[in-house]
């Protein structure tokens, strides 16, 4: 099989080759720290899990280095520590903590690097000087700033032309600029901001841009050039697009060989906003659906395209997954799992991520699952048991034994019912046929189905 992915830079899916098999690069852009993530947040993280996840299994896992970076340093950061009066350094170590702990639950797997913007400032100093001694750069009374019309092909990754650009997000238009286009390296301190966020540099006192953050961190962690960066359409421009013309012309190689970006995340047919009151946020999302919910319902379309965000798509999600559980719960056996790849979903994944077409092989599984146990076939059930977990865990689900989906709920919870349900085998073992429907149907009330079979009684919520 052959991997081939959609190459925003060549507007076409493109064979995928790394420039060293066995050090395969990938880096994402990660968040800004000052508040918690909405579930547009999460849909980078997904599905580019997904993709560390199959580049891991075609290459070995120790070949794959992921970086997903942090950045500290910024002004809505600043502009909630002024307001709240937290440090900084409070503000971001609690937010991204609470973003990991929120893409955890999503069962993305953490990256092999972070890095944190503030602990590369020099690297963004180095870019900035570089820059400026090689006339790409130049100095206002507000900062280091890029001057792209000295960049040739400046605009060919989003495809726009310089006379149609305007000034980038987070980058203030003033007098001092060249081009409305050109953007900020490095941004003079202004009176009263926190001295946390202000640095030396040769040039003025202040902090960096947005955009040399990650060509900083990239070139620190994984070198000049790597084989895929990724992150969400909105980013293509200005972000990425001034990343490339940092880093290129900085250190006159290729950042990145393939550019892959995961189209947005709208609710209900409306964009996203705080205006419509429409923002959900994946911390509050988790407390009324589980993870899996979440990164099903997230995968369930491909990635490049919009996703509508609806309770319908999560209901539906949930009773997928439901049945898929339900399936490898009748071929469970006694758990002892031997992952086997004889089946067809990274084969759909190999085709660009094609994660509605590789959950459709997901469901096909569970038929067999439910055929092979339905003839009582051991042997088969063995075999689609160890394929269902492998399939699932391609794609980053599955992660649970049946028991522990059926049963999902805090342990404390699991216990009170479980001593129930063991009452409930006593009093049926001493033909207390009242008490045991009493407790059936006590805990029928509590959405709990009791399931009799010959190795016992088992529960489910429903």
């Amino acid at each position: 099989m052959t991997l081939r992915l959609y190459d925003t830079m060549a507007r076409e899916k493109r064979v995928f080759k790394p420039q060293d098999p066995s050090r395969v690069t990938m880096y994402v852009c990660g968040p800004t720290v000052y508040n918690y993530a909405h579930i547009g947040n999460a849909r980078p993280p997904v599905v580019f899990d997904v993709l560390r996840r199959l580049l891991g299994h075609i290459y070995g896992e120790d070949a794959v280095i992921y970086a997903r970076n942090i950045t500290d340093v910024e002004d809505k950061i600043i502009a909630s520590s002024l307001e709240s009066g937290e440090a900084i350094a409070d503000i971001t170590r609690k937010y991204a903590d609470i973003y990991n702990a929120d893409m955890a639950s999503l069962n993305v797997r953490a990256p092999d690097i972070e890095p944190w913007a503030t602990k590369h400032i020099q690297g963004m100093i180095r870019i900035g000087e570089s820059l400026k001694r090689k006339g790409y750069a130049y100095v206002t009374k507000d900062g280091l700033y890029f001057q792209v019309d000295q960049m040739d092909d400046y605009g060919k990754l989003s495809g726009r032309k310089q006379e149609d650009n305007e000034a980038g997000a987070r980058v203030a238009v003033d007098e001092g600029k060249r081009n409305p286009s050109d953007f900020a390296i490095w941004k003079f301190a202004k009176e009263g901001e926190p001295e946390e966020a202000i640095w030396d540099s040769p040039w003025g006192r202040g902090r960096p841009g947005w955009h040399i953050e990650c060509s900083a961190m990239i070139k620190a962690e994984l070198g000049d050039t790597i084989d895929i960066h990724g992150g969400g359409i909105d980013l293509t421009f200005p972000h990425h697009e001034n990343e490339i013309a940092q880093s290129e012309c900085a250190h006159g190689e290729t950042l990145a060989n393939y550019w892959l970006h995961n189209g947005f995340l709208d609710m209900e047919g409306e964009k996203m906003s705080k205006s419509l009151g429409n923002v959900k946020l994946v911390h509050d999302l988790a407390k009324d659906w589980p993870g899996e919910v979440l990164r099903y319902a997230l995968l369930s379309g491909h990635y490049r395209a919009p996703l509508d965000w609806t309770r319908s798509l999560l209901e539906q999600s949930k009773t997928s997954l439901d049945r898929i559980y339900g399936a490898l719960r009748r071929v469970w056996g006694d758990g002892n799992v031997e992952p086997d790849d004889r089946h067809g979903v990274r084969a759909k994944l190999m085709d660009d991520l094609n994660t509605p077409l590789a959950l459709a092989e997901l469901h096909a599984l569970a038929s067999e699952a439910n055929k092979a146990a339905d003839e009582k076939n051991e042997r088969a059930m063995e075999t689609v048991r160890n394929m269902l977990v492998d399939a699932g865990s391609a794609l980053g689900i599955l992660s649970m034994t049946p028991a522990q989906w059926e049963q999902g709920g805090d342990d404390d919870d699991s216990a009170r019912i479980d001593a129930m349900v063991q009452a409930r085998v006593e009093a049926r073992a001493n033909k207390d046929w009242a008490e045991a429907d009493r407790i059936r149907n006590e805990l029928a009330a509590e959405g709990i189905e009791i399931m009799d079979g010959g190795g016992g009684s088992t529960w489910r919520r429903v």
